[in-house]
């Protein structure tokens, strides 16, 4: 038993993304300013949400929160990925590589059912109005904020409890940048076939319904869109969605190749491009969408910008 218990508390060791130094170095400059890009194009849009009085709004408070999880994603998996791209031999205790499994898919779940609330959001400002401020209220959207973290928690202590309970009697080597459910199963030399079918119901069950209600609330918004009469107006009606289904479409077309397949036709050398998208392009690319395709943040920053300005020439 404590040889056994020994075995399972050993080290891992990141295999990340390349073997060759060259190749390490271009990728830790790549992406130490991708993920500082990251950070500080998520911080600013925090920061610029708060300070503008216009911007007060459930939509900017919604954003806010895809920002924090856009900063906690990354935070996750790139600082260890780029201790390794310097190091010859990357290891990660066995508690750290179940940390980064848990507090990865709980941002993941999290930022999931965010997306589809942000769909009912733009549901009920384009549908009903007169009505928004009522429906959404202070409290209505920050108990909706609030379920999305909360179920970011239960969905992946679920995946966390199910994978820790596996033995590691092999290789210790994760074919991978960060340790993730399908590269530890296939380390695993203990029956997955339980987790197999849990990531494929519940992520199932998380990936679906969250996208089902973003399709449903955009089946109602292009509907009343489409009965305007006005050109102008169809155009501006579709402006206020379209950073957002930008991000949504973006976040499920990868989502649903990483994780909804069996596991039997995993190619963990795609799914780690495909994690580096997810894990770190995506959250840098977030602030510039809703800023670029977005008038109330760009009149938000040229007002901040012209402030700042008139101050120093006074």
């Amino acid at each position: 038993m404590d040889s056994k218990n020994q075995t399972v508390l050993k080290d891992f060791i990141l295999m990340g993304l390349s073997n060759n130094p060259r190749v390490q170095l271009f990728l830790f400059i790549f992406f130490f300013l991708v993920y500082s890009t990251t950070l500080t194009g998520n911080v600013f849009l925090i920061i610029l949400t708060r300070i503008i009085r216009e911007l007060h709004s459930p939509m900017y408070m919604f954003i806010c929160n895809l920002s924090l999880l856009d900063i906690s994603i990354p935070s996750v998996t790139v600082p260890k990925m780029l201790v390794c791209l310097l190091s010859e031999r990357c290891h990660i205790s066995y508690n750290g590589c179940f940390t980064q499994l848990y507090f990865y898919h709980l941002s993941g779940c999290a930022e999931c059912f965010l997306l589809s609330i942000m769909g009912y959001d733009r549901y009920v400002a384009i549908c009903h109005p007169l009505r928004y401020p009522q429906i959404m209220s202070k409290k209505a959207c920050i108990s909706l904020a609030s379920s999305c973290w909360i179920t970011g928690v239960l969905y992946s202590f679920v995946h966390t409890i199910l994978t820790v309970r596996l033995s590691f009697c092999h290789s210790r080597e994760v074919n991978h940048f960060f340790c993730d459910m399908p590269p530890l199963l296939k380390l695993s030399c203990t029956d997955t076939s339980l987790n197999e079918i849990v990531i494929l119901f519940l992520g199932g069950l998380v990936a679906g319904a969250s996208f089902l209600l973003t399709v449903i609330s955009y089946i109602y918004i292009i509907s009343t869109i489409l009965k305007i009469r006005s050109a102008h107006g169809r155009k501006k009606a579709f402006s206020t969605c379209a950073a957002h289904l930008t991000v949504v479409s973006i976040f499920y077309a990868t989502i649903i190749i990483m994780y909804l397949r069996p596991q039997s036709s995993h190619s963990l050398e795609h799914d780690k491009m495909l994690s580096v998208f997810h894990n770190v392009i995506t959250p840098m690319l977030n602030p510039f969408i809703y800023s670029l395709r977005n008038k109330d943040v760009k009149d938000s920053i040229q007002k901040l910008f012209r402030k700042k300005m008139i101050g120093q020439n006074k």
